[in-house]
């Protein structure tokens, strides 16, 4: 049989468990040791490999046994049942405590592992280390609890295998339409694969059987707490409280709550407090130091980042805050533990991206470009392997935009929308000025600034319904911009209005900056037709790689490729000539590069196109005095400085993927 005529893998390697099931061991292994020569896909040798260390077990070969597995762990090292594997041949090979450590890395990293569970008790009750043989007990009472079918959802969703977990779920949820558990994971996995519509969907169900489920509470609050949804949340975590008062956890939730609220300093009070109760959490000390970042306190927000640190080594998490305050300056201590971090195998995926983000930055601020490019192409390339994204979907929503968004669409629909003239969208890609625009319009006496709202996106999402969006299916929308009942835009303009209320103060204009919501501009004209859009632009070059260096919280999964960030730079483009072509006058390009070297100019023009007086305090931004969530807070509140113009020169050897893309041969 030539290689080209040889069964899928994956029928193979069902043949090879059947082998493993009827007790052919050595026919298994060497069915998987000619599999391993016939594939080069990592996926399938990491499956291989764990098949040969299982048969290899049960023939009693245990030194082989090992071997395989530590071929398995060179491919993956958090492969959750290559590590109860690793316990099982540690057991046989009478080393009961390197069987434990295994066992439990396995839990670890797979908290549904039934085998592992019932191993530790045994290894526990030997070892008389009888509270931690309750505990094993308690977590594998509440597994057996669980249907089968859950079980093996929750065993799949911790392996990574979404697809898998989301059918076994759904075909559950058929037959048991009130499964309440069903329903948060199913929600749970929809948040993973970012389908939030059908996570808030199924939550808020789940709630309306279960009411007093603490569980699908806290998911939902958390859930809402991603999308933006702050007064939302801020309703669901007092039903917490209520039932919970003493709860920790729940009141870190009200400070985050709070301080996406803009209450800023209540949140540092309660963020205080719960830090006064249990000062080993290095989380509340972060979530501290998002606060008083946010309230421009940076030296207090840096203390609170270390002290998150100091408790936890390992926090990724507070090496990068403390990078992405901008201005703070790491020690060379500071470094070599980041470093030596990166190097730990047993470190989590996130913490990893968050070392390599925060060391690119230290080695920048250092001008040691080569190492500070190597550092930042590392902590990209492995967050863009986690998030899958695809570049072409975003070029079709953009061909899409512009097949279904035309003149003959805002001739007929353009004025149905709601004529409030109250918000003001500033738009583009991140990290091209659009906070330091948000900054001077604020600090006009009409305006207020809030913070890059979730709504126009969430509706978007809404019109989309639920197909998801691929190379041979176009999505519903925009296509039903043109079929939905005409009454539907005043009343999504209104809605919008109500919604972001709670952001505002008193000021007659709020900003929307949002820079996503260029993709939607034309609904935005169909919702808000009096709304302005201010279009923050910014040199490609200059753009894209501060993008490609900085580590987003979400919804930016495009800056973490090159080619990806190029690409979706020049869809961006194509789609802003569409918007001006078909809504002329509807937006005001503003150059970042023109805002530095011409202040008044700029700010001038941006006040016109408002309908707004001149005011001094605009440029003298600066000087405000306002809550700021984006990674450029510290910058705007300084003076204008042209610096950061001409940063990524420093990496020019390093880019010529980017300018290849953006047709940029010599600049």
């Amino acid at each position: 049989m030539n290689k080209t005529s040889l069964p899928p893998v994956e029928t193979q390697l069902k043949s090879i468990q059947q082998l493993i099931q009827t007790v052919k061991f050595d026919d298994a292994i060497k069915q998987s040791k000619q599999l391993l020569v016939q594939t080069a896909d990592k996926k399938y040798r990491i499956e291989i490999w764990y098949l040969i260390a299982v048969a290899q077990r049960y023939a009693k070969t245990f030194a082989l046994a090992l071997d395989s597995i530590n071929e398995l762990f060179k491919l993956d090292g958090s492969h959750s049942r290559a590590h109860q594997e690793h316990g099982y041949i540690k057991l046989a090979l009478k080393n009961p405590r390197q069987a434990t450590a295994s066992f439990e890395k396995a839990i670890k990293l797979n908290p549904s592992l039934v085998a592992s569970w019932q191993e530790l008790i045994q290894l526990y009750r030997t070892a008389d280390q009888m509270n931690d043989v309750q505990k094993c007990a308690n977590q594998l009472e509440i597994l057996k609890k669980l249907p089968p079918a859950l079980l093996a959802v929750t065993e799949l969703m911790h392996e990574g295998k979404l697809a898998k977990a989301e059918q076994i779920c759904r075909h559950f949820l058929q037959n048991n339409t009130r499964d309440v558990d069903g329903m948060c994971l199913l929600a749970e996995i929809g948040i993973e694969l970012k389908i939030y519509d059908d996570a808030e969907f199924l939550l808020a169900s789940a709630l309306e059987l279960a009411p007093n489920n603490m569980h699908a509470r806290s998911q939902y609050v958390n859930l809402l707490l991603r999308l933006g949804k702050y007064k939302t949340a801020e309703q669901q975590v007092e039903k917490l409280l209520t039932e919970q008062p003493d709860n920790l956890s729940f009141q870190v939730t009200k400070a985050n709550v709070l301080t996406g609220l803009g209450k800023v300093e209540q949140a540092i009070i309660l963020f205080e407090q719960a830090i006064a109760q249990n000062k080993e959490i290095a989380g509340f000390h972060l979530q501290l130091g998002h606060a008083l970042k946010a309230k421009g306190d940076i030296e207090k927000a840096v203390a609170a980042y270390q002290q998150a640190y100091l408790v936890k080594p390992s926090y990724g998490d507070a090496f990068w805050s403390l990078a992405n305050t901008k201005t703070y300056q790491f020690s060379d201590a500071e470094i070599g533990q980041m470093q030596a971090q990166q190097d730990d195998s047993d470190l989590a995926l996130v913490d990893k991206i968050q070392f390599y983000f925060a060391t690119g930055k230290a080695f920048e601020d250092r001008q040691e470009y080569s190492q500070a490019f190597q550092a930042y192409e590392q902590g990209n390339k492995l967050q863009h392997d986690h998030n899958g994204f695809d570049i072409n979907k975003t070029e079709q929503q953009v061909a899409e935009q512009i097949k279904h968004c035309t003149r003959e669409l805002f001739a007929t629909r353009g004025q149905l929308g709601l004529n409030s003239p109250d918000p003001i969208f500033i738009v583009g890609l991140p990290r091209a000025g659009s906070t330091l625009l948000e900054q001077i319009l604020a600090s006009h006496s009409q305006v207020d600034g809030t913070m890059e709202l979730h709504n126009i996106l969430g509706l978007a999402s809404r019109l989309r319904g639920k197909s998801q969006n691929s190379a041979n299916k176009e999505s519903q929308y925009p296509k039903n911009l043109a079929e939905i009942n005409p009454d539907y835009f005043q009343r999504f303009g209104q809605q919008f209005i109500d919604e972001t209320r709670v952001y505002r103060e008193q000021a007659p204009l709020f900003i929307d900056k949002m820079p996503n919501n260029f993709l939607h501009l034309g609904l935005i004209k169909l919702i808000l037709p009096n709304a302005k859009i201010i279009d923050a632009r910014r040199s490609p070059m200059a753009c894209c790689f501060s993008g490609f260096k900085q580590l987003f919280a979400e919804g930016q999964d495009f800056s973490y490729k090159l080619e990806d960030i190029g690409r979706y730079y020049q869809a961006y483009l194509k789609l802003m000539s569409h918007w001006n072509d078909v809504l002329p006058d509807f937006v005001l390009t503003v150059n970042h590069e023109n805002v530095v070297d011409d202040l008044e100019t700029q700010v001038r023009r941006m006040l016109d196109f408002c309908g707004l007086p001149f005011e001094q305090s605009c440029l003298d931004f600066h000087k405000t005095k306002r809550n700021i969530k984006t990674p450029s807070s510290e910058q705007v509140r300084q003076p204008i400085y042209k610096s950061a113009t001409e940063q990524w020169k420093h990496f020019e050897p390093y880019l010529a993927p980017l300018k290849k893309v953006i047709n940029i041969e010599n600049v």
